[in-house]
């Protein structure tokens, strides 16, 4: 399959909406291997939420499409001048486990290394996640050993079905492009 890849605009705030919200909540999410839904309800992200990102300085989602239509996207921002952030990475259901998902990472390291000069792409991801974390260890990523409390209380992140989760802060350095 072949990728295009393009950074979002103001018009496919509502397409990546949909497309996150597939990828980790609900019932459709238990398509792919990436759902939450077995530890989180609710939303995972919203229309204000990705506008914001899209409005920020130094912050974009990245789009992955093939014939035109959304496939997968992730967010990066750069936080340092050396660092960047990835998240909000979704793969539609059906279409994980393709190899699409490490075309896209693979991708935002790029952007990140060549454009912004990145030298590190940091990422958080739920402790309770092992095979997701292990998917990103497989591709260079590591623990850091540091911790990140979950936003309870804050219903724009979901509704936790359980008391213990927490996020692991995982790293990865960008080597220059030989």
């Amino acid at each position: 399959m072949t990728l295009t890849f393009r950074r979002a605009s103001a018009s496919d705030v509502a397409a990546i909406v949909a497309l996150v919200e597939s990828a980790y909540r609900g019932e459709v999410s238990r398509a792919g291997w990436t759902t939450e839904a077995d530890l989180l309800d609710g939303q995972r992200t919203d229309a204000a939420a990705v506008a914001h990102i899209l409005t920020t300085p130094d912050s974009t989602v990245l789009l992955a499409e093939t014939d035109g239509n959304l496939i997968a996207c992730c967010q990066l921002e750069r936080r340092l001048p050396s660092e960047a952030y990835f998240g909000m990475f979704s793969v539609r259901p059906g279409e994980q486990g393709s190899g699409l998902g490490r075309q896209v990472l693979a991708e935002a390291e790029r952007l990140a290394r060549d454009e912004w000069a990145a030298t590190t792409m940091v990422m958080t991801v739920l402790a309770q996640r092992t095979e997701l974390i292990a998917w990103y260890e497989r591709r260079g990523y590591r623990r850091t050993g540091e911790q990140r409390p979950f936003p309870y209380g804050d219903e724009r992140y979901g509704i936790p079905r359980r008391p213990d989760l927490v996020f692991d802060v995982l790293a990865k350095p960008l080597a220059p492009e030989i």
